[in-house]
């Protein structure tokens, strides 16, 4: 299979369409924890229990498109790991739901704005992932997709305590709101060592590309509420938004700083990230990460032109483990990864490079 066909069966529209301040913010998120009450929660259900809640999930999905297209159901037992780990690449699944191979399913919109994860840690997991800067759209969207399951369904809830969830640090809202934001211009001004914990002070959290436990590679941060009780979705998602505005005003002013104080030195550092994209033959996941991010501050700063700016939303997933085997048709050792990494990588860019040309 050719790269451009890959990519284009690959790639989710968060990852290649444009977004509100996506110079900054690659995407915005919106998820919801909710649990059936007539069922146990999957810590305790059995495997009767697990098959009725996906049945009454599907039942309720083939009832009507509900304005998002069919939504098409995956059962975690029925692929093979690797198109698993390739899910989980693209955010479209947790790797909880990964591993629950036995009870676990998810119904993919077409777009892939739209994920309803079944048996995860909670029976429903509604996630509504937007490119840039769309908190509120994808609030909409998740509500819209809750109240519809909600007609139908009995939802775990109490009065005092708002929805009733496995973790207590769902409970209330069940919301996760969260954005991944590109934040080099913090970084390379050792602004994010401050940032963080001011972050912190407000009940917000900063992870990593993947989430709770993973490194933040190439710049990219990921940055959500902790707090579910006591607030409205709104509210909540208010917040994030007020944060996430000043964050991506700090990173524009650490970028203009950049260019005024040291504009030779970043673009040096720019264009030897990108030859080192275009030239080499074996390229770790970390090294990758750091010259992409480069490659894609280059690219908002006008260093380089003529290079799609999504460039870095694609390649940050397309090189990741999963992906590159997917490609390869098959398992790689980690070695082998690293040499495929380095060929997509330059592959890639030699396809800018001919849409440039007109070839």
């Amino acid at each position: 299979m050719s790269l451009e066909k890959f990519i284009n069966q690959a790639v989710s529209s968060w990852m290649s369409d444009d977004g509100p301040d996506s110079d900054i913010v690659l995407s915005s998120r919106i998820r919801f924890a909710r649990n059936l009450d007539e069922y146990n929660f999957p810590t305790l259900f059995t495997n009767g229990e697990a098959e009725a809640v996906i049945g009454t999930i599907m039942e309720r999905a083939q009832k009507t498109a509900l304005g998002f297209g069919k939504l098409e159901l995956v059962k975690m037992d029925g692929i093979p790991p690797l198109q698993k780990r390739v899910l989980v690449e693209k955010h479209l699944i947790s790797p909880h739901l990964a591993e629950n191979a036995l009870h676990g399913a998810v119904l993919l919109s077409k777009n892939e704005e739209i994920s309803i994860m079944i048996n995860e840690e909670d029976h429903i997991r509604i996630q509504c992932l937007f490119p840039g800067f769309q908190l509120s759209e994808a609030l909409e969207a998740a509500n819209k997709i809750d109240d519809w399951l909600e007609e139908d369904v009995n939802y775990a809830f109490d009065d005092k305590f708002g929805y009733l969830t496995s973790c207590p640090t769902n409970t209330g809202t069940g919301i996760r709101a969260s954005v991944m934001m590109h934040l080099p211009g913090l970084v390379l001004t050792q602004q994010m060592n401050r940032i963080v914990p001011a972050i912190n002070q407000l009940g917000l959290v900063v992870r990593g590309i993947y989430g709770e436990g993973s490194e933040a590679l190439g710049n990219i941060f990921q940055i959500s509420n902790q707090i579910t009780l006591g607030k409205s979705e709104e509210d909540i998602v208010e917040d994030l938004k007020s944060v996430v505005s000043q964050i991506i005003s700090q990173e524009r002013s650490a970028r203009e700083a950049l260019a005024k104080t040291s504009n030779i030195q970043l673009e040096d550092r720019v264009f030897r990230s990108y030859g080192t994209l275009a030239n080499s033959r074996i390229i770790e996941t970390k090294e990758a990460a750091r010259c992409l991010s480069d490659l894609r501050l280059g690219i908002d700063m006008g260093f380089i032109e003529n290079i799609s700016k999504s460039i870095l939303n694609e390649l940050m997933i397309l090189t990741q483990p999963g992906f590159l085997q997917q490609y390869a048709g098959g398992p790689l050792r980690p070695n082998e990864r690293d040499i495929r990494r380095a060929a997509l990588i330059r592959e890639r860019l030699k396809m800018e490079t001919k849409e440039e040309s007109g070839g």
